[in-house]
């Protein structure tokens, strides 16, 4: 059998704080044994779990890698406004008139991500 991917880890300033963020994106949960001030902290959620790991060093490029999000129970540009009122923020607005695009936001922390069109959106 080939490897599975166990947890996407991402490296940050704070640990426990990124980590409540994002369980808040994925309606996920930060585990029962992390706590503010944590160097690590995990999420679980149905999507993926996520790592968080705190480093000293700053965020200072574009991702190499990032996480395309599709809404399940909402549209693209709802969950677009759901995320930026969380804490996200607008990074790229890659939406177009017709309806096709992404929208480019990214976290407390300055990691993007895209929100793309959901499953009805894309006649799935």
């Amino acid at each position: 059998m080939a490897s599975l991917v166990r947890h996407v880890t991402f490296d940050c300033s704070d640990a426990y704080g990124l980590a409540t963020f994002w369980a808040e994106v994925l309606d996920g949960k930060v585990s029962d044994e992390d706590a503010p001030g944590d160097p690590e902290a995990l999420v679980h959620s149905a999507a993926a779990d996520l790592l968080f790991v705190q480093v000293s060093e700053g965020k200072t490029v574009k991702n190499r890698v990032h996480l395309d999000l599709r809404p399940e129970d909402r549209s693209r540009d709802a969950e677009v406004e759901r995320l930026l009122a969380v804490g996200a923020t607008m990074v790229g607005d890659h939406r177009n008139a017709d309806g096709t695009g992404w929208a480019t936001l990214a976290d407390p922390e300055g990691n993007e991500f895209c929100v793309e069109r959901s499953a009805a959106e894309r006649g799935e």
